[in-house]
């Protein structure tokens, strides 16, 4: 088996999904025969991570990429807003990247000499595949990751990250190769239920619930439990509207009991200022810290230092900050919509129903206040919530998923995988 592996999106040293692409990818590259092809910007922080067997090309579309991401970061004032406009103005950096791909590689891949095509990323279900419906071997695409719709109880913070562009989104289906894409797809990686039901495939079969992300459990250690007086809630993202930890903020103000205890947040973003303000006017500071950003590895740590995960995201497409706290044998308490619905079952955490914000803020309190009151379903939930990360995102078992699918699409295996 020889597979051509198209990500756009790879590079270890960039946060979120690129990162989590780089280790997909060199998790496959142990299983199967993979020829990598990325994007020319990857390739400083990329060449030097790479396997010592790696085959990989690199593709530059600067000519065409360049200025439309200098247009995006115009329109939408700054890098972590508009990722709507975002995704939609990569649109035709990406097809001519796929162009080129199949300029250099069309030739071979007719010759037979790849048995399969793999699209990695982008990871976006709008952006269409231009070789997809050339290909004469079978195509696989994913995991795909989005479509999850903004709760109408938070429209003001949908504007409020620039996602003026969320109600055209509807437009991309009528974009050229979009529908040719799931069309010839043989096997569609989708992540959750909402991505599912945002795609057009008339084919369930093809469908395959693969959800984004994964970790190495080397890299978590087993907890050694200590009990402590005082508690500490943590958070961890982009102080972004959609992340909502003015909620944790307003949950510790209306209560008491957490009052006796500490809420850290970790991460930096437009809000920033807005939420230190926001402790400061409500005379928090005694028991709430705003750290910033800080290194992934201090990340790591302070999970270990932490006891409870606190994560109020509204509009979460997957949630890969979770299964890092559930390694590192937190429960998380999440709002009950999009990725933390799965990542977080009862026996892992708690989850709040989704309401308005007040309703929101009142379910955490109350939630946060069952755990502190109860250390021991603190222990017991952490221990299954690492169980839980372990059984189904250590990044060895995804490979070895993905290389299952590559053997049913190719006729090597007549079941159809089952990821979930």
């Amino acid at each position: 088996m020889k597979v051509l592996m198209l990500a756009a999106e790879c590079n270890p040293q960039w946060h979120s999904l690129p990162a989590l692409i780089y280790e997909y990818y060199c998790a496959l590259n142990k299983l199967v025969d993979i020829t990598l092809v990325t994007h020319i910007r990857n390739k400083e922080h990329l060449q030097p991570c790479l396997p010592k067997n790696a085959c990989v090309t690199y593709i530059d579309t600067e000519v065409i990429s360049k200025p439309l991401h200098k247009l995006s970061m115009a329109l939408s004032g700054e890098e972590n807003k508009s990722m709507t406009l975002q995704v939609a103005m990569g649109y035709p950096g990406y097809i001519y990247f796929e162009h080129l791909v199949w300029k250099k590689f069309g030739k071979a891949i007719r010759s037979g000499e790849y048995s399969l095509v793999h699209r990695a990323s982008p990871m976006s279900p709008t952006l269409p595949s231009y070789i997809a419906k050339r290909l004469p071997v079978p195509f696989v695409i994913g995991p795909i990751l989005g479509g999850l719709p903004w709760p109408k109880a938070f429209r003001r913070e949908m504007l409020r990250e620039g996602e003026w562009m969320n109600f055209f989104r509807w437009l991309h289906r009528w974009m050229p190769y979009y529908r040719s894409t799931y069309k010839k797809a043989s096997a569609v990686l989708a992540a959750y239920e909402h991505t599912i039901s945002d795609l057009p495939c008339a084919d369930a079969e093809k469908i395959i619930d693969f959800s984004e992300g994964g970790i190495h459990k080397s890299d978590y250690p087993v907890r050694r439990f200590v009990e402590n007086e005082t508690k500490k809630v943590l958070f961890v993202g982009r102080l972004v509207p959609f992340k909502q930890p003015e909620v944790l903020i307003q949950a510790f103000a209306e209560s008491d009991l957490l009052q006796k205890h500490q809420l850290i947040i970790v991460g930096d973003g437009p809000d920033a200022e807005r939420l230190k303000s926001l402790v400061k006017g409500l005379n928090m500071e005694h028991c709430i810290k705003l750290t910033g950003r800080i290194p992934h590895q201090e990340v790591v740590s302070l999970m270990y230092e932490s006891d409870i995960f606190a994560f109020p995201s509204i509009r979460e497409q997957g949630g890969g900050v979770l299964t890092m706290a559930s390694m590192a044998s937190m429960p998380s308490v999440v709002v009950e919509y999009g990725g933390p619905s799965f990542r977080v079952p009862d026996s892992c955490g708690m989850r709040v129903p989704m309401g308005e914000q007040e309703n929101l803020v009142e379910g955490f309190i109350k939630s946060l206040e069952y755990l502190i009151l109860n250390p021991d379903e603190i222990k017991r939930r952490g221990i299954k919530a690492r169980e839980f990360a372990e059984g189904h995102y250590r990044w060895s078992y995804k490979a070895e998923k993905t290389a299952e699918i590559y053997d049913w699409v190719l006729g090597n295996r007549s079941e159809k995988p089952l990821c979930r």
